[in-house]
């Protein structure tokens, strides 16, 4: 039964559904399906190490739609489910999905070194890319967005699950966080909503 892993995500998003409730209406809104957190959340801001093994920030990324995502390569179920679900909607939008990058940042530094994270994210889409560093600055990251992770007890082999929210959060081509999807958001609705962030261009 996953009843009791479900129910620690849903109590890890409830201080990020709360904070989505607070806030004026933002000046540049757009026609979103998806859940609209433009001047909600800070934007996009870190420095990690990538799947390369080359220090990256946020500037790095500028001129692209991101798409963030908290995971972890060891992760039985969610992870992998939700980098599938991104793959197919890059796969629909087609020629735009070059402008468009996913990138999961492991809260799990411990086991997720560059070359792991590079084997893994490689799997699923060309455009994801792997993002590492300091227990002390993922945890910043993560608190930046509100979410949270916790490092499950292990078992006599010395594995262990890492409990984590689930939100993907959408930033746009200035780094500015516009829209909170999920792994379970429809994908034409993400679809949709990327191509109101993205230049426009060639959609077949």
């Amino acid at each position: 039964m996953k009843f009791p892993r479900l129910l620690r995500l849903a109590l890890l998003l409830l201080p990020l559904a709360g904070a989505l409730l607070l806030g004026g209406c933002h000046r540049d809104a757009l026609p979103f399906k998806l859940t609209d957190i433009s001047g909600h959340m800070p934007d996009l801001q870190f420095r990690l190490t990538d799947d390369n093994g080359k220090t990256v920030t946020a500037a790095d990324y500028r001129g692209k739609v991101l798409l963030l995502y908290f995971g972890y390569t060891h992760c039985p179920d969610v992870c992998p489910l939700t980098l599938a679900h991104l793959h197919v909607v890059l796969q629909k939008l087609s020629k735009q999905a070059d402008d468009v990058r996913i990138l999961f940042v492991s809260v799990d530094p411990a086991r997720d070194t560059p070359a792991v994270l590079h084997a893994y994210v490689n799997a699923f889409d060309k455009r994801a890319v792997g993002l590492t560093g300091s227990p002390g600055a993922i945890e910043a990251l993560v608190k930046r967005y509100r979410a949270s992770f916790t490092r499950e007890p292990g078992s006599k082999d010395g594995n262990y699950e890492v409990s984590h929210s689930s939100a993907i959060y959408v930033f746009d081509r200035d780094g500015r966080a516009r829209v909170l999807s999920t792994p379970g958001t429809p994908q034409d609705d993400l679809v949709h909503d990327l191509r109101l962030l993205l230049p426009p261009g060639a959609s077949a």
